[in-house]
């Protein structure tokens, strides 16, 4: 039976697309109220939410079918978390999604503070020409305080160099030798950091701990002349005291997307000059929706198809700093295993995991059951998980190995799966750090896989790409990328051809006439 999505609110299509490309049945229904909410989940296998609608005890009880709950963005602060784990439901969210545009935007409210960028706007368009009054301050060799250093003060840290600033943090939970990579100096306390900084940007959770973190005591520690931004929880300044030290001139500059309350369209600092606040923003650009929906979607489909999800808030298979490290290697094991089961077209007897370049000091069990997830789709029962993988591969009679090496060749990382001589190794890029294949087979190629593809083998020889081509396009089946890895000793190629859409027995007969192939195989990915 096809498994059914509600959808409540708006995600990128792209993240849709993701879902129904899968087969999934995708209904988005906007606008629903609370009592509307409730009658309409009971079918649902799947919900996916943002942060307008209330996933309370109530839509859980009523959910009779639902397996898990999809938070297109990074808070769950919506879902009662406690309800769901009780029903056994998975809550998970899109953590990245949004951390290059949270880092930007905090990065652009800095430099809009140092240069009174919207009150110089402002008074052009008042008709006044005052360059005097709009003396700024540089950021070069200045001193930037990030307080967490997270993805996003990660990502801060990076820009902040690139301007020539000098970076101090205070983490507690930053180890000195992430400090050091990043260039940052670690203070061991607050009351330390504060009067050495020249700008300080938080990037922090809400908690009990860091609520009112920014008091009265710790505005007056500060350098006179500070500017302070916070992109990350209201309430982390006490914005009333903040208040009261930017009218005295200390605090010269304050720069705020979040408040304890909101909307906020009154508070101490609307009227202040020094004082820049904008509606929530940091996360609103049109790349951090596509990711979001996208996040989702893949997290939702893993959900679905009982395997790991990494962002599980409610059922993390990975502590926390595991997690940051390994968490992103998990699909792309999962997509390898995938690969190599329908390469080999059996379940092996003998599986190898090796870890490579950075990964190499990790814990490999993670990535040997996200593998063997892959390598056993068709199994009707049980989810392969981290504790269960031994268990589950001698169930199906294989024999799992590992093995590290520092030599990742050009990558930072990798990880190589080996299956009965059948290879495949990935590594990742990019923001959304998505999976790519840099070889396959022994043959190094270098290509984003996408749901569909297409691998030949077969010996080089000129017009075979053409030949190949031709049979697809009068089948209607349309190539989007392609990669080519040669083995020089026995001249053959290997070709990985990501295409739209099924690839039927017939066009795949007509593929292996067309050329003398090898080895030919469709992949759904």
């Amino acid at each position: 039976m096809t498994k059914r999505i509600l959808v409540t609110e708006r995600i990128a299509e792209e993240g849709l697309e993701v879902l129904r490309r899968r087969g999934y049945e995708v209904d988005v229904r906007l606008g629903l109220s609370p009592e509307e909410l409730i009658a309409a989940i009971p079918p649902y296998d799947a919900l996916i939410v943002r942060s307008g609608t209330m996933v309370d005890e109530a839509v859980i009880a009523a959910a009779d079918n639902l397996k898990i709950i999809g938070r297109a963005g990074v808070t769950v602060d919506n879902i009662d978390i406690d309800a769901a784990t009780s029903r056994d439901v998975i809550v998970c969210n899109a953590p990245t999604s949004n951390i290059v545009s949270a880092a930007e935007h905090a990065f652009a409210l800095m430099l809009a503070a140092a240069r009174r960028l919207p009150q110089a706007a402002a008074s052009m368009k008042r008709g006044e020409w005052e360059r005097a009054t709009f003396t700024g301050t540089e950021l070069f060799g200045k001193t930037l305080a990030i307080f967490g250093l997270g993805r996003i003060g990660e990502l801060m840290a990076q820009r902040a160099r690139a301007f020539g600033m000098k970076l101090v943090a205070y983490d507690p939970y930053c180890s000195l030798e992430r400090a050091e990579h990043l260039g940052v100096r670690l203070y061991d306390s607050v009351d330390e950091i504060l009067p050495v900084a020249d700008f300080i940007s938080v990037h922090l959770p809400r908690t009990a701990d860091t609520y009112h973190m920014f008091g009265p005591e710790q505005f007056a520690a500060m350098k006179d002349g500070v500017i302070v931004v916070n992109a990350a929880r209201g309430g982390i300044y006490d914005v009333d005291a903040l208040a009261d030290f930017v009218a005295a001139g200390k605090v010269v500059g304050a720069a705020l997307d979040v408040y304890e309350e909101e909307p906020c369209c009154d508070s101490p600092l609307h009227d202040l000059d020094g004082a820049i606040l904008t509606p929530h923003i940091a996360a609103v650009t049109k790349e951090a929706q596509v990711r979001a929906g996208k996040q989702i979607a893949e997290a939702v489909w893993a959900g679905l198809e009982g395997s790991i999800v990494p962002t599980a808030v409610n059922r993390s298979p990975l502590p926390p700093e595991v997690l940051d490290v390994l968490g992103p290697y998990v699909p792309a094991c999962k997509m390898m295993g995938r690969i190599l089961a329908q390469i080999l077209g059996a379940t092996p007897k003998l599986l190898n995991v090796t870890l490579e370049g950075a990964l190499s000091s990790a814990d490999t069990t993670p990535l040997v059951s996200a593998a063997l997830d892959g390598l056993l789709p068709d199994r009707k029962t049980s989810t392969v998980t981290a504790p269960n993988a031994v268990t589950m591969a001698a169930r199906y009679g294989i024999h799992v190995e590992t093995d590290t090496s520092s030599d990742a060749q050009e990558y930072a990382a990798a990880v190589r799966l080996e299956a009965d001589g059948a290879e495949v190794a990935a590594t990742l890029y990019g923001v959304e750090q998505r999976p790519r294949i840099i070889s396959l087979l022994g043959y190094k190629i270098d290509i984003v896989p996408t749901v569909s593809g297409l691998v030949f083998e077969y010996e080089d020889a000129p017009g075979r790409i053409g030949a190949i081509g031709t049979v697809l396009g009068n089948a209607g089946v349309n190539i989007t990328t392609m990669q080519i890895g040669r083995n020089e000793e026995a001249t053959d190629a290997l070709v990985y051809m990501n295409v739209e859409g099924p690839v039927d027995e017939e066009v795949l007969a007509q593929l292996h006439e067309s050329i003398d192939l090898k080895n030919l195989w469709y992949l759904s990915l």
